[in-house]
């Protein structure tokens, strides 16, 4: 008997040691938009559960890497999709069969604002003279793009639909990567969030030629929004790339609702806050029905510009 209870406890123990190893799969490269979001993040949020986080990056094809390596895992709540906006779109996109209706949303982080960039030499001046120029050379200018389906692929395909104007867009794996690769000439454009650009801008490295919203923004008001040159992308706004902590469906509820409370401490701390702050992300910190509404919300304005081809 004594026996018996003791390798009882023993796999308890081993257990309960397994339950709180999870892993965070984080989407995108080292140095990316949302790398620099996540790591932060689950740093703030081990303090709220019984274990660490391990991070690791998995990037490629458009995210679908790493999505299909997390749903592949058991539905335990153990391994962590550490994703951006992508899986909304994968089906439509043919990139995957999975979506982010494959995942319970342990919290929405939230959204930002983008615009399009070149470096401060370019001899674009405005988007017009921009839009001017791919036009004139249709498939000619270099875009720096994440691959189909990411965000400067996205935007680009929003400028097509409106404008007619096509590009050579030229894959990186990360936005690190495809600023540095408009930073150093190997392309001229890409599309950029502002955590990602806004201090080469003061800096002085990069221009922001405009900005995907109806109003300009307050990090660089003397920016204008890209309905100032066509009316007609307002039928595509709002949008913006947004950030999420998901979990294989079928996870048990009661780990699904533990997990959000610890990465809700964690969003909630004033240091995170500021971070968010720091980087222009408008935070939103929603969770179950309410963060699958606001995706829901997303994914019809995306198909919309999708469909505008």
């Amino acid at each position: 008997m004594k026996r018996l209870l003791a390798l009882l406890l023993t796999v308890f123990l081993l257990t309960g040691c397994a339950n709180t190893a999870v892993n965070g799969i984080i989407q995108w490269g080292e140095g990316g938009g949302t790398d620099k979001l996540m790591r932060p993040l689950c740093s703030y949020t081990e303090a709220h559960l019984d274990g660490s986080i391990s991070l690791r990056n998995m990037p490629g094809g458009t995210g679908t890497v790493a999505t299909q390596y997390v749903f592949d895992k058991p539905a335990d709540g153990n391994t962590l999709l550490l994703g951006a906006e992508n899986p909304a779109m994968y089906d439509a996109l043919g990139l995957s069969d999975l979506t982010y209706a494959d995942f319970d949303c342990v919290l929405l982080i939230g959204s930002e604002t983008v615009g399009v960039t070149v470096a401060a030499d370019s001899p674009y001046a405005d988007f017009a003279s921009l839009i001017d120029a791919a036009k004139a050379n249709p498939g000619k200018i270099r875009l720096a793009t994440t691959a189909k389906g990411g965000l400067p692929w996205t935007v680009a395909r929003f400028i097509e639909s409106v404008t007619g104007a096509t590009f050579n867009e030229i894959p990186y794996d990360s936005d690190a990567t495809a600023a540095n690769a408009v930073l150093n000439g190997e392309c001229e454009v890409t599309v950029m969030k502002l955590q990602a650009g806004l201090d080469a801008a003061k800096d002085g490295k990069l221009r922001y030629l405009c900005m995907l919203t109806d109003t300009p923004v307050e990090a660089l008001p003397d920016v204008m929004p890209i309905t100032a040159y066509d009316s007609a992308f307002n039928a595509f706004l709002p949008w913006g790339p947004f950030y999420g902590v998901f979990v294989k469906k079928g996870t048990d509820p009661s780990v699904r609702e533990k997990l959000t409370e610890a990465f809700r401490k964690g969003f909630e701390d004033p240091a995170y806050q500021k971070l968010l702050a720091d980087l222009c992300v408008d935070p939103l910190g929603l969770s179950g029905d309410d963060a699958d509404a606001w995706i829901d919300a997303w994914r019809k304005s995306s198909l919309s510009a999708l469909n505008a081809e």
